[in-house]
């Protein structure tokens, strides 16, 4: 083993080892056994250092070794380390050993990361085959995962020496994610953002030292991490709440792995059961942002008139779109005259009439809408439409500091992305020119525009980006003239060239 293991390193072992469930199970469900191992090895590794250290420190002295152990940020019980699952890797029941140590494991840091690999079964016949076949995998998982020294003194950032243990494996993580998501497909939309969007989201919320940041279906938690490096320091409190158990786990995994220990993540439906409340009502925040699924059905209309929150009284959309249902949601929990809403959504959410028109009309009059932003298309691993990102600012209430803008700002950024194979990709250079745009609201031709609420009215509050962004580009003028005595002249040089070949064929013989 070398003596260093890079960024490099972890990604390229951790995605071979990948090999062990393909064809077994879809990258949607195999996600959850190579992320958990990958956290498992980590905290396994950091844990035998530190305990080395301990050890040499007390010159063995077990007593205050193990009292200084048990102050470590994440303990690992005796019998459940990596090390030990490695040792007993030919065992009849390497399955059900797995699943005890990560059992002791979660119950012995409850408050760090609680119930993660509940969803998590090592043991499972129906997804790792019979006896013989599953040890057979596992015991191949483990060999591929003792390939890495995650030790800290031995993690490095590849060429960049100054990254710490947790910043590369924080990194392998989220590399991870957005791999399995290429793979998943249609189910990636259930627990990833791809980075940019994330990034995207994150800088148009612009969350501030001391904010609190919600995402009311934060998936994996990738948009919540990118929205914490956003603050520019760990002044920040974090809040989200995920459907998905499993994807609930993972992400309350992946704050611990970018070392927020104090994120408050909830397993739960945040339409028909908010987790984040205070009491009779629900918590407010300073940002909030999401990625929530796109026109959700069945989403939960036959419970929203008598939404104990009343959070639906601007209108209930339509059982079969759930769009304005997760929008409602973030601005009732985004503080009054302050807070911030950041949300990706279909098209559709621009300009359908009925009950989301309605919805529509009564937040643009509330002059709570601040910004339009289109997306190019091909970005999600989930659709290939383009979508659209809706900036809402309390602020702009009535005793907000904003409350004399009297516009909405519309972006089309929809034709700026590097062309890629499968996927289309946002540059930074791009999400930097959406967020100067946005910074000075001023009207870029074939761009943006600065849109009086007055005309959107006059529009029927009709959103659809080409009404008021004008990106067509006039056809050049051609000098049919030119073009004339150009094509004369080649004509003339192909008929130059037409005798000089049959001169050539004339001498050697071959006209006839």
């Amino acid at each position: 083993m070398a003596d260093r293991t890079t960024l490099d390193d972890v990604k390229r072992i951790a995605w071979a080892a990948c090999d062990t469930f393909r064809g077994v199970i879809d990258a949607s469900e195999y996600k959850d056994f190579i992320l958990v191992f990958l956290f498992y090895k980590y905290v396994s590794d950091v844990w035998k250092e530190h305990y080395q250290e301990a050890d040499q420190r007390y010159k063995g002295d077990q007593l205050r070794v193990e009292r200084k152990m048990a102050r470590e940020r994440f303990v690992i019980p005796k019998g459940a380390s990596f090390d030990d699952l490695y040792r007993q890797r030919n065992a009849d029941n390497i399955g059900e050993l797995i699943d005890q140590a990560l059992d002791a494991i979660a119950e012995r840091n409850k408050t760090k990361i609680g119930d993660a690999f509940a969803d998590v079964m090592f043991n499972s016949e129906t997804k790792l085959g019979d006896t013989r076949n599953r040890n057979r995998r596992l015991k191949s998982l483990i060999e591929d995962f003792a390939k890495l020294d995650l030790r800290p003194s031995r993690v490095v950032g590849d060429g960049e020496d100054h990254k710490t243990a947790e910043d590369v494996i924080g990194e392998a993580y989220i590399y991870l994610i957005e791999r399995f998501g290429s793979e998943a497909g249609k189910k990636a939309g259930e627990f990833y953002t791809p980075r940019q969007v994330a990034r995207v989201l994150a800088r148009i919320a612009a969350p501030q030292p001391g904010d609190r940041i919600c995402d009311p279906a934060c998936g994996s938690g990738s948009l919540l991490i990118k929205a914490a490096e956003e603050v520019g320091s760990r002044d920040f409190a974090l809040f989200g709440q995920e459907v998905n158990r499993g994807t609930w786990g993972l992400a309350r995994l992946n704050m611990f792995l970018h070392g927020i220990d104090g994120a408050r993540l909830e397993w739960g439906d945040t339409l028909n059961d908010p987790k984040l409340v205070d009491g009779a009502n629900l918590m407010k925040f300073d940002v909030v942002v999401a990625n929530p699924p796109f026109s959700l059905d069945k989403w939960g209309a036959e419970n929203a008139e008598n939404d104990r929150f009343g959070r639906f009284w601007r209108g209930v959309p339509p059982k079969s779109k759930g769009d304005w249902a997760f929008i409602t949601h973030m601005i009732e929990a985004a503080k009054t005259r302050e807070g911030r809403v950041a949300v990706v959504v279909p098209h559709g959410v621009l300009f359908r009439a009925g009950k989301e028109g309605i919805i529509r009309k009564a937040v643009i009059e509330e002059n709570l809408l601040d910004a339009v932003i289109g997306l190019p298309p091909n970005l999600f691993q989930t659709t290939t439409i383009p979508v659209a990102v809706l900036l809402f600012d309390r602020r702009r209430e009535k005793g907000g500091a904003l409350a004399d803008r009297r516009d909405i700002y519309f972006i089309d950024a929809s034709r700026d992305f590097q062309q890629g194979k499968n996927q289309n990709q946002l540059l930074d250079s791009h999400v930097d020119r959406i967020i100067s745009a946005l910074a000075a609201r001023e009207d870029v031709e074939r761009y943006a525009r600065a849109v009086p609420i007055d005309e959107v009215k006059e529009n029927g509050f009709n959103l659809n980006i080409p009404r008021y962004v004008d990106t067509f580009e006039p056809a050049v003028e051609v000098d049919i003239a030119e073009v004339q005595r150009e094509i004369d002249a080649l004509e003339d040089e192909l008929t130059t060239l037409r005798a000089k070949m049959r001169e050539h064929l004339k001498e050697l013989g071959l006209n006839g």
